[in-house]
């Protein structure tokens, strides 16, 4: 496990219980209880090594069966894991663990709806920087698990010209010319554009891709003719599950989607301790 995901638990766990659990810890101490993990929808999970790791940091001598690989499609009601050990242990670790993998399958879940509605194109889904703060890499990484790609990961990953900065340098050109000079050959520089006159700007300087934001099918079908595959093109900008297949079908080679990270739904998990007819949902 990845040093960075384990400060991102503990400091979950510490927003959570900062003292401790009053309630459970008034209850309970050397009790022992088995829990299952319940899908209560049916999707793409994501987040369960995350989810087992959060146990593990609260006590080690939890035992965790987990039955789903971060990936796979779950059916409603399916268990995705069974949980065995200290009572208060489980109780303090319920909620932050369930939070991860519940926003993590959430975002698995949304993209693997826009890869299965363009899945015979030649069109790929990508991400976005419009992640939760902090959780980038978990966010991206949840992309990944529903068959998204991800775009860069930071702005130091790679150079993308917006309209901002190209007004500030004073054309694509020049904004192109100065970057393509700080960065070198090795750097990938993407420029976005948003009419077909800056697009045939972009095509004749030395970035890799282009951004056609916010065109409309018809215009971004004429950029595809005009590109004839010399650079990689991107469509952004009000992307829905509705318009998605007919935006690949127009021929871009990628279609971001900022909706995946930025407005997610939480995929509906809940665990729940096997003690008979009386089970409830932790809120």
């Amino acid at each position: 496990m990845d040093t960075i995901f384990d400060e991102l638990i503990q400091r979950a766990l510490d927003e959570d219980m900062p003292l401790g659990d009053i309630t459970a810890s008034a209850l309970f101490c050397c009790e022992e209880s088995v829990a299952k993990v319940i899908a209560k929808s049916e999707g793409i999970v994501s987040g369960l090594v995350i989810f087992q790791r959060v146990f593990e940091i609260v006590d080690s001598n939890t035992a965790i069966n987990v039955l789903k690989k971060d990936g796979d499609f779950t059916d409603k009601g399916s268990t995705l894991a069974t949980i065995k050990g200290n009572t208060l242990s489980i109780l303090k670790a319920e909620r932050t663990a369930l939070n991860f993998l519940q926003r993590m399958s959430g975002i698995s879940t949304e993209t693997n709806r826009y890869v299965e509605a363009i899945k015979d194109t030649n069109c790929k889904i990508l991400d976005t920087r419009k992640t939760a703060p902090t959780l980038r890499a978990l966010d991206k990484l949840a992309v990944l698990h529903g068959g998204g790609l991800n775009h860069r990961f930071s702005l130091s990953d790679m150079a993308i010209l917006k309209d901002n900065h190209i007004a500030a340098a004073g054309s694509i050109t020049k904004a192109v010319e100065k970057v393509r000079k700080t960065v070198g050959p090795s750097v990938k520089i993407e420029v976005e554009v948003e009419s077909i006159d800056a697009l045939k700007e972009a095509l004749n300087t030395s970035a890799d891709w282009i951004m056609l934001d916010n065109m409309d099918n018809d215009t971004m079908r004429q950029c595809v003719m005009i590109t004839a595959g010399r650079k990689k093109l991107e469509a952004s900008g009000n992307m829905t599950l509705e318009r998605v297949r007919s935006v690949a079908e127009t021929g871009v080679d990628f279609i971001s989607v900022g909706a995946l990270t930025h407005s997610v739904k939480a995929f509906d998990i809940s665990l729940r301790f096997d003690l008979g007819d009386d089970l409830n949902d932790s809120k």
